[in-house]
């Protein structure tokens, strides 16, 4: 935006009446643009985590000191267990290691010592046992054979892997605290002494944390091979600072899987280096330049961003602005509890009879709102004119979600962890991390034990697969 000519006293008063109202009218439109771009600016520092992508943990730095009354909506459920609740209370644990018997020594009332058994109940409790981590030395023998005179040494367990001081199960739950509970090196040498183990380096444990990546590689990369087939992926991708540069942490998942890869840059070369240069499925993402060129035979684009950005136009000028972003955030918001209607009564008839309706409302709203709309309202519509068929392609396959929550909770884990390290210190350590990721968050969605796939991949990786079973 250029400043507009500016003008002393006397040579306005000078100026003929026909130039002064052409000044007059310039800095009008100057006032207005200033004005405009004022209450832009004025909304982006108001953003929190509902009408934005900022994590909700950044609104504590807005809420107030003091506690206020909130207005109790008709129908919305109060904190906590509702009534009627049916508890799913525990009963046991599902196994005893040990049983103990516990027995009266001497009566409190009379202090007699003899007692007959009239009934007995049990209780079963979970210990914490004295040093969990037990010290083993194996004294491995070397022999002889007296029938064809060979000489060879006792055969270790598959656990002790060469001449490491960690058997496999106990690096399985290093690289688990480091990776998914994000505990330091420092931490983990402290949990280590907690439970009875000492002296433990932290070149040790760097080492450890290498060595179990490099394990499962393979197995990551079958994964990313077989994603590209899949009917159906979702897609985000975050910042990963490696030595103070910006690099990104891409996610794919799906049903039963979810895939971390460390790259470079947040160009469509890196979607296309694990779907390829043409995916023949679905691919859910958000709205980012990067997903609207790539070659996809169908897409479906997250309508929670699209809710949020329509929520920002509450806080705009001039009125009409505020209008457009509650008769828009309306549809949404129905288009999400047909949705949910549709996934728990799976009455398809009624869906498909819904979405076309559904459509002709949203057409004739922008039809209707195009012509009175600002900057930002006009991109938002302009978007949904334009990219229909990627923003509302849920109301064709109602397997697809309308927004692409699944990939943000993956990358949850990610952005947690890089805001716990900092980042990484090399590209290969930001490599490891995306593959370590991998098999946590795929084990968790296929409901397997990650600790138990780290300790194969040291012992015998040929035997796992990262692949879901398909049913």
């Amino acid at each position: 935006m250029e400043q507009p000519p500016q003008f002393e006293r006397e040579a306005l008063e000078q100026m003929a009446l026909p130039v002064l109202v052409d000044v007059i009218l310039r800095q009008q439109e100057a006032i207005q643009k200033l004005f405009e771009e004022v209450i832009r600016l004025k909304a982006i520092i108001s953003r929190n985590s509902s009408d934005s992508s900022k994590p909700p943990s950044s609104d504590l730095l807005k809420k107030s000191e003091k506690a206020r009354e909130e207005p109790v909506e008709e129908g919305k459920r109060k904190p906590g267990g509702q009534l009627g609740h049916q508890g799913t209370t525990r009963k046991g644990f599902g196994r005893v290691d040990r049983f103990e018997l516990v027995k009266m020594q001497q009566c409190p009332n009379c202090g007699g010592q003899s007692w007959t058994d009239i009934g007995v109940k049990t209780r079963q409790t979970a210990r914490l046992v004295e040093k969990p981590i037990e010290i083993v030395e194996y004294q491995q023998h070397q022999c002889y054979c007296q029938n064809c005179a060979t000489v060879v040494w006792g055969e270790m367990p598959v656990d002790v892997i060469g001449e490491q001081d960690l058997e496999a199960s106990l690096q399985g739950m290093l690289v688990w605290l480091g990776t998914y509970a994000h505990m330091s090196y420092e931490k983990q040498q402290e949990w280590l002494v907690q439970m009875g183990l000492e002296e433990i380096g932290i070149g040790t444990l760097a080492v450890t944390t290498e060595r179990v990546a490099d394990s499962i590689k393979g197995k990551v990369e079958e994964l990313a091979d077989w994603i590209r087939d899949q009917p159906h992926t979702h897609v985000d991708e975050t910042g990963w600072p490696v030595k103070g540069v910006k690099e990104w942490m891409w996610s794919f998942s799906g049903e039963g899987y979810a895939l971390y890869r460390g790259a470079d840059t947040r160009s469509r070369a890196e979607l296309e280096a694990v779907l390829g240069e043409h995916f023949q499925g679905v691919l859910s993402s958000d709205d980012y330049s990067v997903y609207n060129g790539y070659a996809v035979d169908r897409q479906q684009k997250c309508l929670a961003h699209l809710r949020r950005h329509f929520k920002q136009l509450l806080k705009l000028m001039p009125k009409s602005q505020p209008e457009i972003g509650q008769v828009f955030i309306k549809l949404i918001d129905e288009a999400f509890a047909a949705y949910r209607s549709w996934q728990k009564l799976g009455d398809e008839v009624k869906y498909f009879r819904w979405a076309k309706e559904f459509k002709e409302k949203v057409s004739k709203a922008i039809t209707e709102w195009m012509p009175k709309v600002g900057y930002s309202a006009g991109k938002l519509l302009r978007s949904l004119k334009n990219k229909s068929e990627q923003w509302w392609y849920f109301l064709e396959d109602p397997q697809v979600p309308p927004d692409n929550n699944r990939a943000e909770r993956n990358l949850r884990l990610a952005v947690t962890k890089r805001k716990v390290c900092g980042g990484s210190r090399s590209m290969n350590g930001l490599e490891n991390t995306a593959a370590l990721l991998t098999v946590i968050q795929t084990c968790k969605a296929q409901g397997k034990s990650a600790l138990e796939f780290f300790r194969q991949a040291l012992i015998d990786p040929m035997a796992l697969s990262l692949i879901p079973i398909q049913t």
